[in-house]
Parts: C-alpha cells; structure tokens; sequence
C-alpha cells in the first residue's frame, strides 16, 4: 500500500478541493477558499480522513514555482512600463508602510522584534494569484484599476528577493552591516544571473525546440527551465517560487510567451491548487480558536491599515480616487508570498509555530474579506473623493471644464476606451453631439481641447451625470467593463430623465439579465458578440447556408439576452 500512499494522498487532495470549491463559488467566494478549508478538513489537526502533509506539501512546492512561473509569463516587465509611476511610486510608499505597520502590529500583540519584523513584511506582500482570479471572474481584467493593482503586485514580488535575503541578518546567522550587504548583494546577483542567463540562453533553446515541431519537448523544456531556475534560487538562499517567478518573467520577454502560457496554464493550476490546499493542512484550528482575538485584531489592522495605505499611495502617485481604491480593495490582503515569507521565518527560528498559524490564518480570514470589502468599494470611493486635496488634484490635471451643459438630445458616453473612442467617431461622422464623463485626466484633457463636453468625475456620481445634461439626454452609453458603476448609471439615469436609451456594456455573461431587469434598454456583453461574429464568418465559410446561421446566432443571442431574437442587442 505505500507504493500508492501518494496516489492515494492525492485522490484525497483533489476531491476534497474539487467538493469545497465549488462550494465556495456557490457562495459566491473565491475558489481558491474553498482549497484551503479543504487542506483543513483533510489536515491532521481535523478528524476524519487525514493526508500525509509532508507528501502534499512536497507536491505543492512544485505547484508554487508553477505559479510563479505562469505569473511571471502573463505580467512581464512590459506590465510594469505601462503603470509605472503607479506601480514604481505607489510601492515605494506601500511596501515601507506596510512593513512598518506589520512591525508595530507585532511588537503591539507581544510578538520578539524578529517575529514582528517577518510580520511586517507579511503584511507588506499581497496576494497577486488572489487579485487575478478575482478580476478574470468579474470581467475586469482590462480596468485601470486591475492594471495598477497588478503592477503594484509585480513590485510587491519582487521586493521578497531583499526580504528573504535579510532574513538571516534579522536572525542574527549575519550580522553587522557587511552581514546586510552581503545578503543583499547575494540577492542581487542571484536576480542579474538569472536575468543574463534567461536572455542569452533561454529564447535560443526555445527557438530550436519549437522549430522541431515537438509540443512535447517544447513543454519539457519549458518546465525544465522554470524548475531549473527556481532550483538555483533555492541554492542560493532564495525561495524556489521567486526563482521559477524570474523564469517566468524572462520567458515573457521572448516570442514564445503565448504558447508557454498554453502549456503551462493546465499544469499550473492542477498543481497550485495542492499548494493553498496544502496551506490548509498547515492551519491549526485549534490554535486559531485558542488565539482569536489575537487573529481577528491582526487582521482588521491588516486590511484596514493596508487599504488605507495601498490607496494613499496611488492617490500620492497621481492616480484618480476610484482606480486608487478600486485598486486598494483588491490589495488589501496577503498570499503565497507571505506563505514564502513566513515559512523563512520558521525555518531561522524567528517566529514560532503558533505565531506561523497565525500568519497562515491571517491570509485566510484576510482573502475572506475580500468579497465584502468589494460589496463595500462604492462607498469607499464616495469617502477617497471628499478626502481633502484629492478633488483639487484631479480638476488641476483634467485642465478647464467645459464651457457649457450640453443644449440636449446628445448622448452621454461613460467611458472613453476603445469602445468609447468608436462610437465617438461615428458620432461626429454624422455630426451628433455628444459629451463623455471619463476618469483618465489626459483624455478628458484632450478632449477638451477639441471642443468636446468632458466631465472629469465617476460615472456612478449623480453629480457628475447631471453635469452632463443627461436630464435632456436621448441617449446614454455606458462601455466601462465595471458592473458596480454600470448599475448605479442605470438607476441614476432612469431617475433624472425616465425616457432616456440606455445601453450598457455587461462585464459577463451572467450579468446580462441582471443589467436588463435593473432598467437597460440593450445590453452588449463583447466576447459573446465576437463569438457570434467568428460563428458567422466560420460556418459562411464552410458553406452553411446564411440562412440556417442566422437562425443560429439568433437563437444564441436569444438564449444569452432573453430577448426576441427580432430584438436582440446589436453587434458590439
């Protein structure tokens, strides 16, 4: 029997996961919740049936460099160049904050110096993968405020190579200030190797694997490497989730970061569920119960301390008050990287293993917040608008507002993206007024430079649409990817002028019905409409009669809208 223990571990692992997250998500929590209560259910602090830890956990370091690995891929260093005055600046106020914070919460609950000190950096580090699954499930990956939170999260990571490396100075095994420069410099060289190595010797070895055509050793290669790098980290005195993090990151900047990511992605997601799952086979109920209000007073300090600071810091950045927060919200946690953190910690005897159950169930009490801190985030950014000197800020950098309120029987554009900007053009193509209420300064600067009525503000202010003339509006459209201030728009609009269109963009599918019951006129949901589009050209192609594929969109678009199919919402 022992020679399948692990096959038996596993088998127990996964369907423990597979059962408790789709309870989560019946919730409406995030999956990766339902993974650790599983890990704590089957963990050997719970009765019942009981894994062996140090085979899951073994399993799971190998689902963490993944990880890192497939985060590295998809949010290169171009990520950052895109936000960098937010995500460079706004960390550069964070992470010292938090670390301070974390420190003062420490020494506050008892905590020696060196514990309270690996708590600060805890708390500096949130949980990037969390962030993620959070904006792919609301459809707002392409928001300005997952953009900068995301940023934000690539510098987060990046600063726990300096971290880890005065770990061993905290705990004394260095000491002195050649102790800290020999670890950060250890840190250093680790981070330029990896860098030089991956841009001289990794795009030549993937050219000459995907040019043999073996997707079988292109995939080989690919896991080779990012445990490869990850394994000299390790070596190093670094963790191994950092090095396959950096592998990732050089293989982003190479031609084959699109069809790595199609390998990797499965594999990836197989292996880091063993890794929360394994978080929760580390957590000690009976340790949390015993310690609660240590635990519940260590996270309201961690997410209430942390959201203040994290949108301080963006707003000192020069981001507009509803990203800033927006962004804050979604920050306002800790993850794997803290896990990383922690378990150095442990192992130089800074912390103990009481206070290590406590970071574990500080992570989790804090990504369980996460959802209401999201029901809460409209209010949270009616509060960062009236903080002194931030209304000033954003007028000063919007330029001069326009001259006039709109005459009527225009059409109000909320947002100016690339939707925004199309139907802008056909409007003045033929000559139809309209006025745009946008939160990127630069935009409604230069649109005020070219005449157009732009109001610098949140969609979802009433103000701000009042200022817009919406009251004699014909129509008003709403092409921001973000549900929250989609519904407020709705409810606002139809109580300022009752006859108004109304035209919404819906984040997901699943919110379709929901923006049409709160008073849309046409819901567009995009990724639906692009697929009805490749359906359409694909079977005209194929010689399917156009006929029988109308009928077939129609009666697609039908299922998806609830609509007629006579009266479905246009192409987007």
């Amino acid at each position: 029997m022992e020679d399948v223990r692990l096959i038996v571990d596993l088998v127990m692992g996964l369907g423990a996961a597979t059962i408790a997250g789709l309870i989560a998500r019946r919730l409406g929590l995030p999956a990766l919740i339902g993974y650790i209560i599983a890990g704590l259910v089957i963990g050997p602090y719970t009765p019942g049936l009981v894994a062996d830890q140090g085979r899951v956990i073994q399993v799971a370091n190998l689902g963490v460099a993944l990880l890192m690995f497939g985060l590295g891929v998809e949010f290169s260093l171009s990520g950052i160049v895109r936000v960098r005055r937010a995500a460079l600046l706004g960390g550069a106020i964070q992470i010292p904050l938090s670390i301070l914070l974390g420190t003062l919460a420490g020494l506050a609950a008892g905590w020696r110096i060196g514990a309270a000190l690996v708590l600060g950096g805890v708390f500096a580090i949130s949980s990037s993968i969390v962030a993620l699954k959070a904006f792919l499930s609301r459809g707002e990956m392409e928001s300005p405020h997952a953009r900068v939170a995301l940023g934000l999260g690539i510098v987060q990571d990046l600063s726990l190579a300096p971290m880890l490396a005065l770990i061993p100075v905290i705990a004394g095994e260095r000491s002195g200030i050649i102790g800290i420069a020999e670890s950060l410099l250890i840190s250093a060289g680790v981070l330029l190797a990896a860098l030089i190595l991956g841009t001289r010797l990794v795009p030549p070895i993937l050219r000459v694997l995907a040019v043999s055509g073996s997707r079988e050793l292109f995939m080989l290669a690919v896991v080779a490497i990012a445990l490869g790098v990850a394994l000299a980290t390790h070596a190093a005195g670094l963790s191994l989730g950092l090095g396959a993090f950096l592998a990732g990151i050089v293989v982003s900047e190479s031609e084959f970061e699109e069809q790595v990511l199609a390998d990797i992605i499965p594999v990836r997601d197989l292996f880091s569920t063993l890794f929360f799952l394994a978080v929760g086979m580390l957590i000690d109920p009976r340790a949390l119960l015993s310690h609660w209000e240590e635990v519940l007073a260590l996270v309201a300090v961690l997410v209430a301390g942390k959201l203040l600071i994290t949108g301080g810091a963006f707003l000192a950045a020069g981001v507009d008050h509803r990203t800033a927060t927006l962004a804050a919200v979604f920050m306002a946690q800790i993850g794997e990287f803290s896990f990383v953190l922690a378990g150095s910690g442990l192992e130089h005897d800074l912390i103990d293993r009481d206070q290590y159950g406590t970071i574990l169930s500080l992570a989790l009490c804090s990504i369980l917040a996460l959802p209401m801190l999201v029901r809460m985030s409209p209010l949270l950014v009616r509060v960062a608008e009236v903080l002194p000197g931030v209304a000033e800020q954003e007028r000063l950098a919007a330029g001069p507002p326009p001259p006039v309120v709109p005459a009527g029987e225009h059409v109000v554009l909320c947002g100016f993206g690339r939707v925004g900007a199309e139907i802008g053009r056909a409007l003045e193509r033929w000559d139809q007024p309209y006025s745009v209420i946008e939160l990127n300064p630069a935009i409604v600067r230069e649109l005020r430079q070219r005449g157009i009525e732009a109001i610098y503000g949140d969609a979802a202010s009433r103000p701000e649409l009042e200022a817009t003339g919406i009251a004699t509006a014909r129509t008003v459209a709403v092409t921001t990817p973000d549900l929250l201030t989609t519904e407020a728009v709705i409810r606002h609009a139809r109580e300022l002028n009752p006859h108004i269109h109304v035209i919404v963009r819906a984040p997901a599918t699943g919110d379709v019905r929901t923006l049409s019951a709160d008073g849309a006129d046409e819901v567009v949901q995009p990724e639906f409409e692009a697929g009805m589009e490749f359906v359409r050209q694909i079977l005209g192609w194929q010689g399917i009669d156009a006929v029988a594929t109308d009928a077939l969109v129609a009666a697609r678009r039908d299922m998806v809208y609830g609509i007629s199919p006579a009266g479905a919402a246009p192409a987007a």
